[in-house]
């Protein structure tokens, strides 16, 4: 490597940047595609595998260029057989990376932030507070993990990934550009050859990013909603404060209008003892959802301990089921997997260090109030 030089990391570009960055080399722009198998459909980092391509070739890329993915610092299986990486990057800080096995499918569930900027008073991430966005390649690179932990790597092998959702640490929409990027390098047939069906993105509600998302891309829309009016959600979720249910809804119902099959958004919806389980919060629900199409995910909140919420009892949440499946909506009850190991929905945490001090503040509080 030429001295003050730094090196590109090739691992979060998708195809049109890959290109473009080999016609700065003075190459032809189908050596994005060989890098890209090499890369993502092989597993490969070290540019001397890449056969296919000159031996001169090779060695000006391993003077400019780099394949450098997440380190892992942590790998646990749950007795439910749901996989957790924690995945460490360059500043030091950790996010959390979960996959969850069920018959044929593997979902992964990638963090787009280091911590969150938002403050979901049900989540354990956003008690961490926040320290920064993460590259195109630190998001691709928890696939590319989690991909190479599964041999073979090839591409006709067995996937041990079918579905990747955006839910993990993080809200995307604030990362915009790495997010979208990251996304498309998992719907690239040259990368992982995902069907946009099953990449899915979910977001708390940031409108006008959600807005110009309709405009680069058509994956799979999941909002976290977690109250049927404002006045709850305001509690439960602040960015509600600024982009309000309707507001929320209007922009969900615009990008659905778009896409150019019939495609339903996700509602995640965390049901909580006492404060949003009641049968009237689900006939609310009802009335508020009416010609949206959607299907209703509930989520029996996942306890964590700097929260005093409780889970429901079962049978609170499946009579909040039953008014919704009543009025002809799709509901399902998300099953708990990997809380023996903190990899359930809303347990995600990290190593965080806090610009915004939020984890300061709860971290008082408790000793004020234990």
């Amino acid at each position: 490597m030429t001295a003050g030089v730094e090196r590109t990391n090739l691992l979060g570009m998708p195809k049109a940047k890959l290109e473009a960055f080999f016609e700065t080399l003075g190459e032809k722009r189908f050596r994005a595609q060989q890098v890209l198998q090499w890369i993502h459909q092989r597993g490969v980092d070290d540019f001397d595998q890449m056969t296919n391509m000159s031996k001169v070739l090779r060695e000006k890329l391993k003077d400019v260029a780099e394949v450098r993915g997440p380190e892992v610092v942590y790998d646990e299986t749950s007795k439910d057989g749901t996989r957790k990486w924690v995945m460490r990057m360059d500043n030091g800080n950790s996010v959390e990376t979960v996959l969850i096995p069920d018959g044929e499918r593997g979902t992964l569930c990638v963090s787009s932030q280091i911590g969150c900027s938002l403050d979901c008073t049900f989540c354990s991430t956003g008690k961490r507070g926040f320290n920064r966005n993460l590259t195109a390649a630190e998001i691709i690179g928890q696939v590319w993990v989690a991909r190479r932990a599964f041999m073979p790597f090839e591409p006709n092998a067995d996937r041990p990934i079918t579905n990747v959702v955006m839910m993990g640490m993080g809200e995307p929409l604030l990362n915009f550009d790495n997010v979208v990027d990251a996304m498309n390098l998992m719907m690239e047939d040259l990368a992982y050859g995902i069907s946009k069906r099953r990449v899915t993105l979910s977001t708390s509600g940031v409108v006008p990013a959600l807005d110009r998302l309709g405009e680069v891309t058509d994956v799979s829309l999941a909002i976290s909603l977690h109250a049927p009016n404002d006045e709850l959600r305001n509690q439960l979720v602040p960015l509600n404060k600024k982009y309000p249910i309707s507001e929320l809804l209007a922009a969900t119902r615009r990008y659905l209008s778009r896409l150019p099959d019939k495609r339903k958004a996700t509602i995640e919806y965390t049901v909580i003892e006492g404060v949003n389980d009641q049968p009237e919060h689900a006939r609310e629900l009802v009335t508020l959802l009416k010609g949206l199409p959607c299907k209703i995910n509930l989520i029996p909140f996942n306890p964590f301990p700097e929260s005093d919420f409780r889970r429901p009892s079962m049978n609170a949440t499946r009579r909040f089921q039953a008014v919704l499946n009543e009025a002809g909506f799709v509901t399902t009850v998300r099953t708990t997997r990997g809380d023996d190991i903190d990899a359930a929905c809303g347990q995600l945490v990290g190593r965080v260090e806090d610009r915004t001090r939020r984890s300061q503040r709860y971290i008082a509080v408790q000793q004020v109030n234990p």
